[in-house]
């Protein structure tokens, strides 16, 4: 991860809007005024001194995503790869694990899980990759080891997914229990 991605996702994310151009006290004066950015700006603070720093660095980062998780009852892997654009709607009950793999404008609601099955297995074994413009509905679980959602994907609220989705879809679960695919 480099400053540059860095400094983007504070872009789209904290400062909002497309054509405002970075500074860092802009960043922090929009992450201050606007508490649910807060937890953007430093889960992006975090992860970014996860993967750039060492033994040391790893630990703070670790300490700060403790802090989060306990005030925003959010947690989100500091591995998990997630691109610009992540909008957190509602802060509660929401976990990432650090395995995924997050396209551009991912939106995720409340008491989400996305997350591996099994442990037990090699870290290259797993991985969850979800595509751009993304939308996932309050309520929903994406298990397994291996997934791909496609880009331009919604998940309907209280769905479980536990296969792979391709892009353009609507996905919901039927009281059946049944995850129906339907293209757009």
């Amino acid at each position: 991860m480099s400053k540059d991605f860095l400094k983007e996702c504070l872009r789209v994310e904290v400062i909002g809007g497309k054509n405002k151009q970075f500074s860092w006290a802009r960043t922090l004066r929009h992450a201050w005024r606007q508490p649910k950015r807060r937890f953007l700006f430093w889960w992006r603070i975090a992860s970014y001194i996860f993967e750039t720093s060492g033994k040391r660095g790893k630990r703070v980062a670790t300490i700060i995503n403790r802090r989060l998780i306990r005030k925003y009852n959010t947690e989100i892997g500091l591995g998990a790869k997630i691109m610009p654009g992540l909008c957190i709607a509602h802060y509660n009950g929401i976990v990432v694990s650090s395995y995924c793999e997050i396209g551009n404008n991912f939106l995720i609601r409340q008491n989400t899980t996305i997350g591996i099955k099994i442990f037990g297995k090699k870290d290259d074994e797993y991985k969850i990759t979800i595509g751009n413009n993304v939308s996932i509905g309050a309520n929903s679980c994406i298990i397994a080891d291996v997934l791909h959602i496609g880009n331009n994907v919604q998940l309907g609220a209280m769905s479980f997914v536990n296969k792979d989705i391709p892009d353009d879809c609507v996905c919901y679960t039927k009281r059946t229990n049944e995850l129906v695919i339907r293209e757009v």
